[in-house]
């Protein structure tokens, strides 16, 4: 397949982008190289012949039509969009222009080039979100496709608008669409603003390692390279018009998380203390959700997809990836934002 990949410079699209670039298709990596991007991510592919790049903004129509027209794809895989929460809460309108107002430009060009090129049944619009757009849950209960939406930052909310987006250009248009939400992601190419990154980093310079609120809240971890395998599966198999709900099967509350990376860092890069010793809780996010868990039985009974690395084994993964790219997340430390506290109400 000819794939179009929006965000392909980012952490999971160019983990989508490398996959596929590995199993034979060709992919064509639409990025505006925003702050979070890194055609680092993806140098490994960038010489390939089956791999092109288009600088271009979603919300930039003309571009879009161009692209399309130009590269003629049998799928686009829509990844492009703000993510960092914290980043939301501080000016939720950049996450409105491009996660809905981007969403909505694009699914417009999908529309216009699927049906002049006589709406083929074969083409896909993949959206790829988030388990955030289906709000908190308590100690008990799972996420599955057929959760209400109820979004509690900025950020969800724009996510929640751009997948009832798609499913409106869906059931008016006919656009043949496949949708996925996923649980916390995490692995090689982490921008370091994230939780995990942020963990091993602060402890490797010495610096307080901070945990929002009591280290209650618990999250669904789905190792990054176990995601871009689902969403190829979803794309090639899914059922049209259906969503995906993609999970890691790996539930953990922050804290217990936290102290695993320092044990872990304890043993491949020792000090004269242990990095626990780092840790301190800091205000809480605003809004912050308690808990997100996955029900990944659709995918698992359908398509017959399940992760294939567990947490234990992801985080050694992360953490050996951490340390033995210091150059990539070095130059990433100065980027606008990057180890500054975001997120906090004045």
């Amino acid at each position: 397949m000819k794939l179009l990949v929006t965000g392909g410079a980012g952490f999971i699209g160019s983990a989508v982008v490398r996959l596929a670039i590995a199993r034979g298709h060709a992919v064509v990596n639409v990025d505006v190289l925003t702050y979070a991007a890194c055609l680092e991510n993806v140098a490994s592919v960038a010489d390939d012949p089956n791999y092109s790049f288009e600088k271009a903004d979603i919300c930039d129509a003309s571009e879009m039509d161009r692209i399309l027209a130009q590269h003629r794809p049998d799928a686009i895989m829509h990844l492009a969009a703000e993510s960092h929460v914290d980043r939301s809460i501080d000016g939720p309108l950049a996450f409105i222009e491009t996660n809905m107002r981007g969403t909505a430009t694009l699914l417009e060009a999908a529309r216009r080039y699927w049906e002049s090129a006589g709406k083929p049944e074969q083409f896909r619009f993949h959206q790829i979100s988030t388990d955030e757009v289906f709000g908190s849950l308590g100690p008990d209960g799972q996420f599955s496709e057929d959760s209400p939406y109820a979004p509690n930052s900025p950020y969800a909310a724009s996510k929640a608008g751009a997948d009832h987006l798609v499913r409106a250009w869906y059931e008016t248009y006919g656009l043949p669409v496949v949708l996925s939400n996923c649980s916390n992601n995490y692995g090689p190419f982490h921008f370091p603003e994230k939780l995990i990154p942020v963990v091993i980093l602060k402890a490797l310079a010495g610096e307080d390692i901070p945990v929002y609120g009591t280290g209650s809240n618990v999250r669904d971890w789905l190792y990054v390279e176990d995601h871009a395998d689902a969403l190829l599966t979803v794309l090639q198999t899914g059922e049209t018009g259906r969503s995906y709900a993609i999970g890691g099967e790996a539930e953990a509350r922050n804290i217990d998380l936290v102290e695993s990376l320092c044990a872990i860092l304890n043993r491949k890069r020792p000090k004269n203390h242990a990095y626990a010793d780092q840790i301190r809780f800091v205000a809480d996010r605003p809004g912050h959700d308690q808990r997100y868990a996955i029900d990944p039985s659709r995918i698992r009974d359908e398509l017959g997809w399940r992760p294939s690395v567990t947490l234990e084994e992801g985080l050694e993964r992360t953490v050996d990836w951490y340390l033995d790219n210091e150059a990539w997340w070095r130059a990433l430390l100065a980027r606008e934002g990057v180890g500054n506290r975001l997120g906090l109400l004045s």
